[in-house]
């Protein structure tokens, strides 16, 4: 899947506003974003991304007295393994007992759950703070003998840790077709066989049965869709872990949530980007 990458600059450029640029880029499909000078780097989809949309996103941007330019350019498909190397990606330990690091590391701390990826697109290496906090959620729940859903697994490090935490079986899911492919090869890497990865979206969920945690971090707009399917998928005691939205859209998706029928049981928060927790409770 090829992405677009566009370049916000924004005059003046303070945290708050690449932050409020991040949250409304995320609203239009936007995926990942990175600091840059005077602004911010997003990165969407080919498929996904409308001029339009970003046009509308700066002629109502809530801040007045900021100017906001963009740049937008194709980015080629690479290999994403040499360009993490290249610029350093270095291995990730989360709560002293999972580490994350590449096949081109040598040298990396030890640790209890040790996973190890091939990068082979641009985002899903375990550093963005949602993945994180939902690996400290897995660290911390127990997975043993569970049947567990990865929804938007991107590299499948969730799927993975929740593998070696006992999960049987996991399912991963996935809308790009390289994230399936990589999610396969990562998979084999860690020498996992009981995690099924699948091409497509939501509504794949229709005839599933139920399952005991659903991991979903994707993006506010996408959850708030997609929760009627995730809640089709739980039963009573059913775990509903979500993140890929800021601590000030928890209101909304906690609001949907107990629509469904789930109670909210707590949050996390890094740098603004929360990680939810919620029970099904019927």
């Amino acid at each position: 899947m090829k992405y677009i990458e566009v370049t916000f600059t924004a005059s003046p450029c303070t945290e708050t506003v690449t932050d409020i640029i991040s949250a409304l880029a995320g609203e239009i499909g936007f995926e990942s974003f990175m600091e840059c000078e005077n602004g911010v780097k997003a990165y969407i989809q080919q498929p996904l991304f409308d001029v339009q949309k970003i046009d509308e996103l700066i002629s109502n941007f809530p801040l007045s007295n900021v100017s906001i330019t963009y740049i937008a350019s194709e980015q080629e498909d690479k290999d994403w393994n040499e360009e993490w190397e290249k610029n350093f990606f270095q291995p990730i330990v989360i709560e002293n007992r999972c580490v994350i690091h590449s096949t081109f590391h040598k040298n990396y701390p030890k640790a209890e759950y040790d996973i190890v990826i091939n990068p082979q697109m641009a985002f899903g290496t375990g550093h963005h703070e949602t993945t994180s906090s939902i690996i400290t959620e897995l660290l911390n729940t127990n997975l043993k003998g569970k049947s567990v859903l990865d929804m938007g697994c991107g590299t499948s490090i969730l799927a993975i840790l929740s593998s070696m935490r006992g999960a049987n079986p996991v399912t991963a899911i996935d809308i790009d077709d390289w994230c399936v492919n990589n999610s396969k090869d990562n998979i084999a890497l860690n020498h996992i066989e009981n995690i099924t990865v699948l091409l497509g979206d939501a509504s794949l969920l229709k005839e599933h049965q139920p399952f005991d945690v659903i991991i979903a971090n994707i993006n506010r707009n996408i959850l708030l869709k997609d929760m009627p399917a995730y809640a089709s998928c739980m039963h009573k005691g059913s775990e509903l872990l979500m993140s890929g939205f800021y601590t000030e859209d928890i209101p909304v998706i906690r609001e949907k949530a107990e629509s469904l029928g789930m109670e909210y049981i707590h949050h996390r928060e890094k740098n603004r980007w929360a990680a939810v927790k919620f029970i099904m409770k019927k």
